[in-house]
């Protein structure tokens, strides 16, 4: 009896072991927090405000998906005793670390899964880049930025030292896109906004050289890959021409082909995700393209939209790719905006302060 009941107790031991060590497993995924002041759940999801320009009110908020922990307004404050700057205008995650680009006081920094600063380059006394960086986007190693000024620089994602530059590109170039080994840059308008252009930039990676121009609808704006195509919103003149969603196809020449008017865009498997919000709009749509098929369907994506939704400015969409979730931020320019978060299904979860002005931008951990 007395082996019996040391072989059992053996077994359970096993399996107690087997258990702790699935668990651990999940739990960690070699994220960096060091240096962090507060103890971050593994599913962490982070949002940029760009606060109001020549303000210094940018920032980034914290937010728990699985409320397992309190929101935090300025993660980047908290963490780094600093304020984040001028204008945050853009951010995204690669290779689990955070970069961010802050237009105002044009600089780029990298930032560890917990928004612990780990290095910047600031950009103001570079001649060609000092009009301000605006768009980011990376693959092997490096960091691709746009700049207004017709400039994009390659800069090394370890070190954030520039290796390489194009200038002259045109006036204030705006998003960018990396597909099949080109850089997709848009270039918007001249610096005193009287001109609109009809232009996106195709860059050889390889070689870091202007392979060729695109025509596009005017004032070309936010760029996105998905599914080996590159989409494109083009603002408009604010006039007689207005926003137009476009799809460019690497495959067949980089055919432009006109799909129909967004605002905001995002993506998970075949579907697109799009919202038209003008700040002047009445009422705000939400809509879907589905890439495979090629049909766009106008039926909303969201089944019990708060009703202040319908005709608040929009002014972030975003997709959590882990489990699909949506979230929607919205302004009102002068005070904080609010962020509404959808499940897949388009099931309303919550409305939350996004923590400061402006939510233009969203990553997640998960």
């Amino acid at each position: 009896m007395k082996v019996r009941s040391l072989l059992f107790s053996m077994l359970c031991m096993l399996v107690l072991s087997v258990s702790f060590t699935s668990c651990s497993d999940d739990d960690n995924e070699t994220r960096d927090d060091t240096g962090s002041k507060v103890t971050l759940p593994q599913a962490r999801a982070f949002f940029l405000y760009e606060g109001s320009y020549q303000a210094n009110n940018s920032g980034i908020s914290f937010y728990a998906p699985n409320n397992d922990a309190e929101f935090i307004s300025d993660i980047f404050k908290t963490q780094n005793n600093a304020k984040l700057g001028d204008t945050g205008q853009s951010m995204i995650k690669y290779e689990d670390e955070i970069y961010v680009a802050v237009y105002g006081s044009n600089y780029l920094a990298k930032l560890n899964a917990a928004g612990v600063e780990l290095n910047r380059i600031s950009f103001v006394d570079d001649d060609d880049l000092s009009a301000g960086i605006r768009y980011i986007d990376a693959e092997d190693g490096y960091i691709y930025a746009s700049f207004w000024g017709g400039a994009v620089a390659k800069i090394n994602a370890g070190t954030l030292r520039v290796e390489a530059k194009l200038t002259g590109l045109g006036d204030n170039m705006e998003g960018v896109a990396i597909c099949e080994d080109m850089l997709y840059v848009a270039n918007s308008c001249t610096p005193d906004y009287l001109t609109y252009h009809k232009e996106v930039k195709v860059i050889d990676l390889h070689t870091f050289t202007l392979k060729e121009t695109l025509t596009v609808s005017d004032n070309p704006n936010i760029l996105l890959e998905k599914d080996d195509k590159v989409f494109l919103i083009s603002r408009g003149n604010y006039g007689d021409v207005g926003y137009s969603l476009q799809m460019i196809n690497p495959a067949d020449n980089n055919k432009v082909t006109e799909l129909g008017s967004a605002t905001h865009i995002c993506a998970k498997g075949d579907i697109l995700y799009l919202v038209y919000s003008e700040y002047y709009s009445a009422t705000n749509s939400f809509f879907t393209y589905n890439m495979k098929t090629g049909k766009m369907d106008s039926d909303s994506f969201l089944k019990d939209m708060p009703k202040e939704l319908e005709t608040t400015t929009i002014y972030l969409l975003a997709v959590n790719d882990s489990n699909g979730d949506l979230y929607i931020g919205t302004s009102e320019y002068t005070t904080n905006g609010n962020i509404y978060r959808f499940k897949k299904d388009g099931t309303f979860v919550e409305k939350f302060d996004a923590g400061g002005i402006n939510p233009n931008s969203a990553i997640f951990f998960n």
